[in-house]
């Protein structure tokens, strides 16, 4: 009976392994868009509420067309690849935040926040797109059902958050907000490392198909890291990524690769 367990267990994780377009690489799926997107549109409108939203001025809108300008190129690159049903249920929104701190997010579907603290450090619309090919990079990469998926699993509610909803409601809610980031630092993914080195692969593949030069990419983490060096506490987008060193040698060793996207749409 043991072993029967077992079989359907790994039959089960295995059906819901998905492919992350790009990076290649296979992540643990039980969780679908229509189960998740509602719940973080809900989440993501009380931020916005509960915030300053500066998306009507100079530099919100700024915001708002490298945002558009991305998630269209990248809609138009995952039709043309055969990866469309990702975006299935996106609502792409872009806006920009007033807070010191220095931070961007994005919570599934597509809900991107800038919060005003970290434009200095963008320096201009090129920067921006580097923030936000990351961002939108974690959309497309599912990061966060691929935390809900391991939550699950984890705790051996292998059915889906609808079914594990009714075993057991109240650990899925915290499995739940975890991963979109509800609670703590709203909307700040506490991703692992490994996916945010793949958010900065894909971002950068992004940017460049958005027409973006992605050798800008490495300046931006340069002075972020300047910026950490400055303060006795490092900026919020960096408390759970990776060394400043280790990521901009890995942007650039992924140079040649995104610079063909790029030099393709000029």
């Amino acid at each position: 009976m043991k072993k029967i367990l077992t079989l359907l267990f790994v039959g089960l994780i295995v059906y819901g392994c998905a492919t992350v377009p790009l990076s290649g690489r296979k992540q643990l799926s039980i969780v679908s868009n229509s189960e998740v997107l509602p719940l973080a549109y809900d989440q993501y409108g009380q931020v916005l509420k509960e915030s300053k939203v500066l998306t009507n001025t100079k530099e919100g809108q700024q915001v708002v067309k490298v945002g558009n300008r991305i998630a269209n190129a990248v809609d138009t690159y995952l039709k043309d690849n055969g990866y469309s049903s990702i975006t299935e249920g996106f609502e792409w929104d872009f806006n920009l935040l007033e807070s010191d701190q220095v931070n961007a997010w994005c919570m599934p579907g597509g809900k991107v926040a800038f919060y005003t603290g970290i434009l200095p450090i963008c320096e201009d619309e090129t920067g921006i797109a580097v923030v936000m090919g990351h961002e939108v990079a974690h959309a497309i990469a599912s990061h966060a059902r691929e935390r809900m998926s391991q939550g699950l699993v984890a705790n051996g509610l292998i059915g889906g958050l609808q079914v594990a909803m009714g075993e057991d409601p109240s650990l899925t809610e915290t499995i739940f907000l975890q991963a979109v980031g509800i609670g703590g630092q709203v909307g700040m993914l506490k991703f692992g490392r490994d996916q945010e080195l793949e958010a900065d692969q894909l971002g950068l593949i992004f940017m460049s198909i958005a027409g973006y030069d992605p050798r800008e990419a490495p300046d931006f983490w340069e002075r972020m890291n300047a910026q950490s060096d400055a303060s006795s506490r490092p900026p919020e987008f960096l408390s759970t990524h990776p060394g400043p060193e280790k990521r901009i040698a890995k942007l650039n060793s992924q140079m040649d690769e995104a610079l063909k996207y790029y030099n393709k749409e000029k």
